[in-house]
């Protein structure tokens, strides 16, 4: 019984990881978005609005996975789609930087994406046992 508790506090921790990740990165990419183009060497769209749009999209989904944080239980299905989103964003974005070396560095989002993908499913599986 410890255990588990023990995984639901992981759990919950890697949710509010992921949702500060994605609330800061989509807060820098309206306000500021030289500076993750900068980290990332990755250039800015040519028509503003698409880096707008996803920051949106970015926003929803960390306030998504702050719901899910504080109720893992009633938000099951929003962690599976956290798991499955962060696997496909891994995959996109490191295909794009293997297909594009000019794009390298996606490989550090890629690697972000993964790292939260498995760890939300590890602990998540864990709990549900």
């Amino acid at each position: 019984m410890i255990r588990r508790f023990l995984y639901l506090r992981l759990l919950r921790a890697v949710l509010v990881l992921g949702a500060l990740y994605d609330l800061g990165f989509s807060l820098l990419m309206l306000w500021a978005p030289g500076i993750p183009s900068r980290w990332l060497e990755v250039p800015l769209p040519a028509e503003p609005f698409w880096l707008e749009l996803t920051a949106i999209f970015l926003l929803m989904l960390g306030f998504l996975y702050a719901a899910a944080a504080r109720e893992p239980r009633r938000y099951s299905a929003v962690i599976v789609v956290a798991i499955a989103g962060r696997l496909l964003g891994a995959l996109v974005l490191g295909g794009a930087a293997w297909s594009r070396p000019e794009l390298g560095g996606l490989w550090t989002v890629a690697a972000l994406d993964l790292v939260l993908a498995v760890a939300t499913a590890w602990f998540w599986r864990a709990w549900r046992r």
